[in-house]
């Protein structure tokens, strides 16, 4: 299903009227009045849909009360989607303006061109009657453009200069156990043994490509006279150059299949028949990338620790009143299930 935004009227996070007239003058021939409608999706950076006229067009913008700089820097994101055009990856939104003034709308933001098609959220739309052999394709199709990432050309696009690939796995381990640390409000010790064997398990080589950071289904435009075929990929804000084992780790992290904890599966409807085991992505991708993947735990129970920490810093500010999201509330199930996987991954040296 296409998401259904929900209108925003003046005083609700920002005054159309406002970003109207930013538009006006930064960009040629535009004009129109605004209708602004923010789409109810998703827990991170929040995105609305701006109609003028008869075109369509999507804004982003940190979530209201963040303080994770790093994670939520639309110049860096707006700057990605640029790169990756350079790059020739056609399954990216457009970019068409980045405004650092927050006096515009309370934050930074960027605007892109709206790209339509079906996505699939927690659950499969009333209208639409997916099969297994939909879900098998769409795997394959969901990994074959996580390989297709992973291929692409870094210098002359500019790809390179996102991130520091040198040390990036040991960074990554010990940036997130210290967000856990900094965002912690329940003790959950399968947590806490995670990151302790990250820790002494580091692997001592890596390779280097762009990668996502952030890729599953509902980050996934579909086309909807077939729902194998992704048309775009969305939400760019963690992507960056570092080790693709990492990325395909997240990746599988949210891959929940039917024995999975409840609280895992409305990320991701890969539990669904059809879908490929998180060992045959494992080996999909392999054939695919023509890599050969050692020791695959370590990645797979990162990238459980890594989508518990996402929660858990969302949590945090929900139980500090930052935010009242009521979504919110149950994310603590989805925290300890993300432990438990990696725990279990570990001490079974499977995933």
């Amino acid at each position: 299903m296409v998401d259904q935004p929900a209108l925003i009227r003046s005083g609700e996070g920002f005054e159309p009227k406002k970003l109207s007239a930013y538009l006006s003058n930064h960009l040629e021939g535009f004009s129109n009045e605004l209708i602004v409608q923010q789409f109810p999706s998703g827990f991170s950076n929040l995105t609305y849909l701006i109609t003028a006229d008869k075109d369509e067009f999507v804004l982003r913008r940190p979530p209201i009360g963040a303080n994770i700089k790093s994670a939520h820097d639309m110049a860096r994101e707006f700057n990605v989607l640029t790169s990756l055009r350079k790059a020739g990856y056609d399954k990216s939104p457009e970019p068409i303006l980045l405004c650092e003034d927050e006096s515009v709308i309370g934050a930074k933001f960027y605007f892109m061109r709206r790209v339509k098609g079906t996505i699939l959220r927690n659950r499969v739309p009333k209208e639409l009657k997916i099969e297994a052999e939909t879900f098998t394709a769409l795997s394959k199709s969901a990994i074959d453009q996580l390989v297709h990432l992973h291929q692409l050309e870094l210098q002359s696009s500019g790809l390179d200069q996102l991130g520091k690939p040198e040390g990036y796995v040991q960074r990554q381990v010990d940036g997130w156990i210290k967000r856990y640390e900094n965002s912690a409000t329940d003790t959950i010790p399968s947590m806490d043994e995670t990151a302790e064997w990250m820790k002494k398990n580091i692997p001592s080589s890596s390779s280097v490509a762009f990668i996502h950071n952030d890729f599953k289904y509902d980050n996934l435009v579909l086309d909807p006279h077939d729902l194998t075929k992704v048309i775009a990929v969305l939400d760019w804000e963690m992507a960056t150059v570092g080790d693709p084992l990492m990325d395909l780790g997240t990746t599988l992290a949210y891959w929940a299949e039917a024995t999975d904890a409840g609280a895992l599966k409305p990320f991701n409807l890969t539990w669904m028949p059809g879908n490929l085991s998180r060992q045959e992505v494992l080996n999909y991708y392999q054939e695919k990338s023509g890599k050969t993947i050692n020791d695959f735990v370590f990645y797979y129970a990162f990238g459980s620790f890594k989508v518990g920490v996402i929660c858990q810093q969302i949590y945090y500010r929900y139980k500090k009143g930052i935010t009242n999201d009521p979504r919110f509330a149950s994310l603590l199930f989805v925290i300890q299930a993300c432990g438990e996987n990696a725990r279990r991954a570990i001490n079974d040296l499977k995933i």
